[in-house]
C-alpha cells in the first residue's frame, strides 16, 4: 500500500495542477498522510527550478496549516480520530508519559519533528491533545516546515538533479545531526 502511495505521489509532481496537488498532499501529511510533500516537490523543482522557491512556499503554507487540523485533531477529537491515528504510527504506549513531559519541549518536539523524518503529524496531534500554546506551535512549525521546505528548494535550485539522491536518503539524517548538536550547543551553554 505505501508503495502505491509513493508512485501515485511521483505522478502528482508531473500533473500541470501539480501545484495544488503537493499543496494538498503537504496538508493531509501533516495530520495524518503517511507519505512526505517532499515525494512530489523534489521532481517539481527539478523541472521547473526557476518556480523553487514558490513551490517551497506552497508546501510550507499547506502544510503549517495541515498542522493546524492536527492540532485540532488532537485538541478536540483525540479519542475518536488522534489515538487511533497514534496507534497506527506506534506510538500509543508512550502517549502517557509523553504527555507529562511534551509540553517543557514543546517548542524543541515541533521544531524537531518539521524538520526531520520523524512523523510530523505526531507532534502535530499531540501539541493538540497536550494542550501546547497555539501560537508556540504555529510559530515554531512555520520555522521547522520552513527551514525543511527552503533549504530542499535551495539544493535542488543550486544543485540539481545531483543532489537529489542525497536529499532523498541523507538530508533526514543531516537535519537530526543538525538539530542534535544544536541542543548538545544549548545544553553545554545552560551549564556553564
Amino acid at each position: 500500500m505505501i508503495r502505491a502511495l509513493y508512485d501515485w505521489t511521483l505522478r502528482l509532481a508531473h500533473h500541470p495542477r501539480s501545484l495544488w496537488a503537493l499543496a494538498a498532499v503537504a496538508f493531509i501529511e501533516s495530520s495524518f498522510f503517511p507519505i512526505p510533500p517532499d515525494i512530489i516537490m523534489i521532481p517539481m523543482i527539478l523541472a521547473r527550478p526557476s518556480k523553487a522557491w514558490l513551490i517551497a512556499g506552497v508546501a510550507l503554507v499547506a502544510s503549517v496549516l495541515g498542522g493546524l487540523l492536527g492540532y485540532m485533531i488532537g485538541a478536540f477529537f483525540y479519542e475518536a480520530i488522534g489515538a487511533p491515528i497514534l496507534e497506527a504510527l506506534g506510538k500509543g504506549d508512550a502517549m502517557a508519559a509523553f504527555n507529562t513531559r511534551f509540553n517543557d519541549f514543546g517548542f524543541w518536539a515541533v521544531l524537531v519533528a518539521g524538520i526531520t523524518p520523524f512523523p510530523y503529524k505526531v507532534i502535530t496531534i499531540m501539541s493538540g491533545w497536550t494542550g501546547m500554546p497555539l501560537l508556540t506551535f504555529f510559530a515554531t512549525s512555520i520555522l521547522a516546515r520552513g527551514l525543511r521546505f527552503f533549504i530542499v528548494a535551495g539544493l535542488l535550485w543550486k544543485f540539481g538533479a545531483p543532489i537529489r539522491d542525497f536529499i532523498e536518503k541523507r538530508l533526514g539524517l543531516m537535519f537530526t545531526l543538525f538539530v542534535l548538536a544544536l541542543l548538545g550547543g544549548f545544553y553545554a551553554v545552560k551549564m556553564i
